[in-house]
């Protein structure tokens, strides 16, 4: 009797020890119902074993790599396209791909079998026909790979679920300016339903999922938007924005799964424009492994950074808003607090929409990269909606080596007299924070005709020149109109 009662014991205490494995057990009233999706229950395990798995859902991951990466489409992915891109990364610093999984129309982008959700909406769409194929031939080349999960723009799930929807005074389902409707951050099944998508890309082998659009619309029609109080329970559009991205980084953290997420350039040192989408970038930045500023020159407003014309100065435009990104994140970090590594999209497109720019090619894009290390980062993405890159602009992995090691010792030696000379020479615009009191793109945002998706690519050239208008708030969006 006493072995067969010890023999219990040593198996509650094994199937507690592996209990974090199954996701962070529900808190009693306060976060989103897993609905199955991460599995475990807050009475199959103890309060120690509660906070010991919190308390390492919060330690940061780091990727195997100094990130230096490129976006993929998922329609690009999955056609004969995909191979060409490859062979072109073959021999190059690039060691990262974005990959759509989630994608800017809601769909997901290859069959997910343990997705519960995503089956009963039927959202797949299948792209990628052989996702095991696929990854298996980007780790062969030792490519780190990312699944880009758009988040509350999905015009699938909320015509599917429009439970879960903005909706209108009239009750009616919400749609933005182009006519596609968002799925509302306040409902925590949208969470839910997110987190499942994460883990399933995971499953799939990618090694980190970054949301994109993890914020609330901005175009005018928002006005009509009604949020109810039993959803809202008295919070701003920052707090729950917060809240959804420590309660996805928690749930993925605990299946070790890297998080990253893509903001706007703009919130840093904006509040105007930080209240306006929900995101708050030093907040974000507590609860990331890796936070993505979309950075784009063409996307800050003329006269920004003491700059004429941002968009015509890339390598000035990228440093100013970097050194921006560290003094925010330096003033608001807590006293032995961990924070989110700053990996930056940069842009790999001509704006020829707007009446001042230039053609973005090869010094274009190397000057920007040149911006990143000297503002004291490491990592960047390369953003073109159409897929189509600057490859003459990407050093040798051999002439990467290099160039990380000069950048080495240059920090080691002269870090503290280059940022001196830096900020002698800094944009008075940078360094007066009264700024945050302003957007950094003007007033009211106009996404019907900026959308991140129409204007970020070669496809956006198609579109008649405009001029700027009172504030231009875009985000990482994909190909879908190309």
């Amino acid at each position: 009797m006493k072995r067969w009662l010890l023999a219990v014991i040593v198996c509650s205490l094994v199937a507690a020890g592996c209990s974090r494995y199954k996701g962070i057990p529900e808190t009693s009233g306060t976060g989103p119902s897993s609905d199955g999706v991460t599995g475990g229950s807050s009475e199959s395990v103890s309060e120690d074993r509660q906070d010991e798995t919190a308390e390492a859902s919060v330690l940061p991951k780091k990727a195997p790599v100094k990130v230096k990466g490129i976006y993929i489409s998922g329609y690009m992915a999955g056609s004969a396209g995909f191979q060409d891109i490859l062979d072109k990364i073959e021999g190059t610093e690039i060691n990262a791909v974005v990959i759509d999984v989630k994608n800017d129309d809601g769909r997901i982008t290859f069959v997910m079998d343990d997705a519960p959700t995503v089956k009963e909406i039927g959202a797949e769409k299948k792209y990628i026909q052989d996702m095991p194929a696929m990854m298996a031939q980007l780790k062969a080349k030792g490519i780190y790979t990312i699944a880009r999960v758009v988040a509350f723009r999905d015009p699938y799930l909320a015509e599917q679920k429009p439970e879960w929807s903005l909706k209108n005074k009239d009750g009616s389902l919400h749609r933005d300016n182009k006519g596609l409707a968002w799925v509302n951050p306040y409902r925590t099944e949208v969470w839910d339903y997110l987190v499942e998508v994460g883990e399933a890309a995971s499953e799939a082998g990618f090694d980190e999922v970054q949301f994109d659009y993890i914020r609330f619309a901005t175009d005018s029609s928002m006005k009509q938007v009604v949020f109810d109080e039993k959803d809202t329970q008295g919070r701003s559009k920052t707090d729950i924005i917060t809240e959804f991205i420590e309660y996805a980084y928690e749930k993925l953290s605990a299946r070790n799964i890297p998080v990253s997420a893509d903001v706007f350039g703009t919130i840093i040192g904006s509040n105007v424009d930080a209240q306006a989408v929900g995101q708050v970038y030093s907040d974000m930045a507590n609860h990331l492994d890796y936070i993505c500023p979309m950075i784009y020159p063409s996307h800050y407003g003329d006269g920004n950074f003491g700059i004429d014309h941002p968009d015509t100065q890339p390598y000035d435009t990228i440093r100013a808003a970097l050194k921006l990104s560290r003094t925010d994140l330096e003033k608001t970090k807590p006293e032995g607090a961990r924070q989110a590594v700053v990996r930056p999209w940069l842009q790999d497109f001509t704006a020829s929409y707007l009446d001042h720019h230039i053609s973005y090619g090869k010094k274009e894009v190397r000057d920007q990269i040149q911006a990143v290390y000297d503002a004291g980062y490491d990592e960047w993405i390369l953003w073109s909606a159409s897929n189509r890159y600057t490859w003459d602009a990407l050093l040798s992995e051999e002439e990467a080596e290099k160039e990380a090691a000069r950048i080495a010792q240059l920090r080691g030696t002269e870090e503290e007299e280059t940022e001196t000379a830096a900020a002698k020479t800094e944009p008075a615009s940078v360094k007066d924070q009264s700024q945050a009191e302003k957007s950094l793109e003007g007033a009211v945002a106009k996404e019907e005709t900026t959308g991140q998706e129409t204007q970020s690519g070669e496809a956006s050239e198609k579109k008649e020149k405009r001029n700027k208008p009172p504030v231009v708030i875009v985000t990482t969006g994909g190909s879908r109109n190309e």
